[in-house]
């Protein structure tokens, strides 16, 4: 048993136990009574039989029945992208894309991106040849101009403007020193915005460490999001050297501003650079919180475009209660009178490793909705929330895959002591502790009532804390808590058939030919309108 400890304070966003459970979508309002979901096809979702050509891509799940072509499974599914496949790509697409059958279609989409990719890395390869040359030629002419205009050539041959042909020489070098992201692209494994994300997050590392990193997040990198493969390596270059890192955020702090500019709209924006990260992710939460204090007093607009107007008027030295509407509460008297806003600073969900915290180690932690910090930054947050009494604390244990497998939380008010006491504060919650159903579900936490209790709602939050849909991050304390087998045709309120889905995905899983199943607690399968399945990445906590 892996006992790795997470320790992570539990705030407003997360469900208190005693609390009641916010409304959620109502389950598959477009599900038939009999529990099978509504296709647009008699016989079902579309499985490429039939066709010449059907569905595919290299790292999606394969099930069911193979075809040929595109289908999963066949020939030109794993063709290697180069001349070939786009030679095949060009003979199937000769009539257009409309008369493709349904799986043909989405594995030629498919096959268009690996030859994209492959067309992308073909571009790197000259760029850098090109500035090989020119620096060669410098050294031997003994002329360093030679060499300081290849930006120059790109932008004229590619109609660039400067600072665009300079971000796309700059991506080339970037990959120029990691060959295996190089080699990944051509071979269409990875797309060019996941190469460029290698390239940008690695850059401040020496070549033999970027290399290293590279190589430990590459496997998986082609069934992540750009934004998980960035949060992958972030978080690895942040355990790497957490020195390095933070001294290259107080090295760039001197470039620390405030810039200003006009929206195409006509309106202007206003932005701060280089800022301490704790400080940015208190003031987010801020507005956050005051722009929810104003929408439940009656202010009209969304909660983004009321801290828009918070964000102005803590600036211009105006009152937040002025943004109410007259009459509304809050508002009423002179502005010494008038309800004072309270005293918040927004809800923070931050997960760190209890080695952290006791100051046993520097490895980073993570900050819902912002992605992994280094630990000066968690622990200068931890010690702000530790001033507030509501907070609560809990700890989490995980695998050294950074997935959670056991849970408990102490009283609000009482955090883990600073130092290394705090282990003493971690094995006092052992007795408390829930471990989390795996494999063949005991329903030992099911509940009879359609809405899960507070208690199992944070459980599942936490086994899963974003949205159950492949590449999908929204956090799960922002999505629906729903059940897998809808509750009205038998499914259960336990573990293993409910999931966090956001609302957009939620509706989407109702749609026809769309269909999710939950063969372990946790264990999520998407079934789409092409027939293809799909598996969600397993992104888990710092470990």
């Amino acid at each position: 048993m892996s006992e790795l400890a997470t320790a992570r304070p539990w705030n407003r966003d997360d469900p208190d136990p005693d609390a009641p459970v916010p409304d959620e979508e109502p389950d598959d309002w477009w599900d038939d009574p009999d529990g099978e979901p509504d296709d647009l096809w008699d016989d079902g979702p579309w499985t490429g039989e039939g066709e010449a050509f059907a569905a595919g891509f290299l790292h999606h799940n394969r099930a069911g029945r193979y075809g040929t072509g595109f289908a999963s499974g066949g020939e030109l599914d794993e063709l290697d992208p180069g001349p070939q496949l786009a030679t095949y790509l060009a003979a199937q697409t000769l009539s257009g894309h409309a008369v493709l059958g349904e799986s043909e279609l989405i594995g030629v989409l498919c096959a268009w991106q690996r030859v994209a990719a492959w067309a992308a890395a073909g571009q790197v390869a000259a760029i850098n040849a090109l500035s090989a040359r020119r620096r060669a030629q410098a050294r031997q002419l003994q002329n360093p101009h030679l060499a300081e205009h290849v930006t120059d050539e790109v932008a004229a041959a590619l109609v660039l403007t400067g600072r665009a042909a300079a971000g796309l020489a700059g991506d080339a070098a970037a990959l120029a020193r990691l060959p295996q992201v190089h080699a990944a692209l051509s071979a269409g494994r990875i797309d060019w915005r996941r190469a460029v994300v290698f390239g940008t997050e690695l850059a401040a590392l020496g070549d033999h460490d970027a290399n290293q990193i590279a190589g430990q997040i590459l496997p998986e990198a082609g069934r992540l999001t750009t934004s998980q493969v960035r949060r992958l390596l972030r978080r690895a270059v942040l355990d790497h050297d957490p020195a390095a890192a933070d001294r290259r955020a107080k090295d760039a702090a001197a470039d620390a501003e405030v810039q200003v500019w006009a929206e195409p709209s006509g309106n202007a924006a206003l932005a701060g650079r280089e800022l301490p990260e704790s400080d940015v992710i208190v003031a987010d939460r801020r507005l956050t919180a005051l722009a929810r204090w104003l929408s439940d007093r009656g202010a009209p607009g969304t909660i983004q475009q009321l801290r828009a107007r918070v964000f102005t008027a803590l600036l211009t030295d105006r009152p937040v209660q002025s943004l109410l509407p007259a009459g509304m509460p809050g508002t009423e008297g002179p502005p010494a009178a008038a309800a004072e806003v309270p005293a918040v600073t927004g809800v923070i969900n931050l997960t760190l490793p209890l080695s952290t915290w006791g100051g046993l180690s520097c490895e980073s932690g993570e900050i819902a909705g912002h992605g992994p910090a280094p630990a000066g930054t968690c622990t200068s947050l931890a010690a702000r929330m530790a001033e507030n009494p509501a907070t609560r604390w809990c700890l989490t244990l995980t695998t050294p895959a950074g997935q959670a497998v056991a849970h408990a939380c102490s009283p609000r008010g009482r955090p883990p002591p600073a130092g290394p006491s705090a282990l003493a504060w971690a094995i006092g919650l052992a007795p408390a502790m829930a471990w989390l159903e795996t494999g063949t579900c005991t329903h030992q936490r099911e509940e009879p009532g359609y809405r899960p209790s507070a208690r199992l709602a944070h459980l599942i939050r936490i086994r899963q804390p974003a949205c159950c849909h492949p590449g999908c991050g929204r956090p799960a304390q922002r999505c629906d808590l729903d059940h897998t087998i809808p509750y009205e045709q038998g499914g259960r309120t336990c573990e293993c058939d409910l999931a966090p889905t956001c609302r957009q995905h939620h509706r989407a899983k109702q749609a026809p030919g769309w269909h999710l199943t939950q063969d372990q607690p946790g264990r999520m399968q998407w079934t789409l309108p092409s027939g293809r399945r799909y598996r969600p990445a397993i992104i888990g906590y710092p470990a």
